[in-house]
């Protein structure tokens, strides 16, 4: 199911920049989801963000991997289990701790991610496409800075 296209008012610079960062991230969502789901895979955003801290991380326990992608308890559960089912996922006994359980890609899961990093960044191109390549570097420093300034505890 690809998300629904927020509608937005035409003039833009009237936005405030939380509501502009937003719905910039709205729209990457949707066009995310939507690119997925020409590839042929059905998965929600969530599911991707599972799937991609598991590629970059490497097996890790349920709540440290819901921490990641801040969903409780409850809802990773959900999530895990409708990934393990279309076998890009499994659970595995945790090696020191036998009542914790590490979560890890499949080989599926593996060639998955390798498919979702292509459509990611055709997504990620097709965004920045009316911006030049000094622009593109420009507004990757800036959003990096707001992160840092918000992330700063002094």
């Amino acid at each position: 199911m690809v998300t629904p296209s927020i509608p937005f008012p035409n003039d833009l610079s009237a936005e405030s920049l939380g509501m502009l960062i937003g719905l910039v991230r709205i729209e990457l969502v949707r066009h995310l989801e939507s690119e997925l789901a020409a590839q042929g895979v059905d998965l929600r955003f969530t599911q991707y963000l599972i799937l991609k801290k598991l590629k970059a991380f490497g097996p890790m326990g349920a709540g440290e991997l819901a921490r990641s992608v801040e969903l409780d308890a409850g809802a990773m559960t959900r999530q895990l289990d409708q990934l393990e089912r279309k076998g890009y996922l499994a659970r595995q006994p945790h090696e020191q701790d036998r009542r914790a359980l590490r979560i890890l890609l499949t080989p599926a899961g593996e060639t998955l991610c390798d498919q979702m990093l292509s459509c990611s960044e055709r997504v990620l191109a097709a965004a920045q496409r009316s911006l030049s390549e000094r622009e593109q570097v420009q507004l990757h420093d800036y959003l990096e800075r707001v992160l840092l300034a918000l992330r700063d505890k002094s």
